[in-house]
């Protein structure tokens, strides 16, 4: 399993946000991309294993106010980081998930 996992509900719908283009970024050099299934997620994310350190994760959401969503994060440990996106027409939402 990847290290780092992601998640992206479209709250405004209801329903899992399917379709979306995400990427896993150390300093600006791309670690990983994938698309989200229909369930939302990106199962497969980037290594098993990432160093301490600042990571980025980009999401093409592309809806009427937003183009793309950048989370900044820290891990800190080995770990495993869940990443969810809870996303609106006009915002959005994201936590530390398990």
């Amino acid at each position: 399993m990847s290290q780092v996992t992601t998640h992206v509900l479209d709250t405004a719908a209801g329903r899992p946000a399917a379709g979306i283009p995400v990427r896993l970024l150390a300093g600006g050099e791309l670690l990983a991309d994938g698309i989200t299934d229909a369930d939302g997620r990106v199962t497969k994310l980037g290594p098993e294993s990432l160093e301490p350190g600042d990571y980025c994760l980009e999401f093409d959401v592309a809806t009427p106010f937003l183009p793309r969503v950048i989370i900044e994060f820290t891990i800190h440990d080995a770990s495993h980081y869940h990443v969810p996106v809870l996303l609106s027409p006009y915002g959005y939402t994201t936590y530390r998930g398990s």
